[in-house]
């Protein structure tokens, strides 16, 4: 008589992850409230044709990290007549959002996540560590100030 095999182990199947072709995005916004409010909507509006759909927690996470990241260029690297850029890369399975402000002295700091509750605001980069895989900084290649970074990888819906 022959007995069975023993059956093999079982490995869970990870879905794979979305590949897009390379796709980029880059503009110019004024150093202003409604300049960062216009930076998060084009660039939800630019998610979506990528297809990354609206409501998504993918595009949840990228348009609120814009929002954030541009909202910090406004209040922090404000210098009075120069713009910020945003530039979005989707490359393989990542998108890449960079925002350029044109003031190098005050470079983003992860606040203690134990801030005083009656503080306003200082939480931003909280978030955008939270929502994101990556994030980082480095001085701006082509004149003063920096380029704040942040890389969501997508996953499989």
């Amino acid at each position: 008589m022959t007995s069975k095999p023993p059956p093999l182990p079982v490995r869970p199947v990870r879905a794979p992850r979305p590949t897009f072709p390379w796709h980029h995005f880059a503009m110019r916004f004024s150093s202003t409230p409604r300049g960062a409010r216009l930076a998060r909507r084009l660039a939800g509006e630019r998610l979506d044709a990528w297809g990354i759909p609206y409501g998504s927690d993918t595009h949840d996470a990228l348009t609120l990290t814009v929002a954030e990241l541009s909202a910090n260029a406004v209040r922090h690297g404000h210098v009075p007549g120069r713009d910020f850029r945003l530039r979005l890369t989707a490359e393989g399975s990542a998108i890449r959002v960079e925002v350029t402000d044109t003031r190098g002295e005050r470079l983003p700091a992860v606040p203690e996540p134990a801030a005083p509750d009656d503080e306003d605001g200082g939480r931003g980069l909280l978030l955008v560590a939270a929502l994101t895989d990556r994030w980082g900084w480095y001085p701006s290649p082509d004149g003063p100030g920096k380029t704040v970074w942040a890389v969501v990888e997508v996953q499989s819906p």
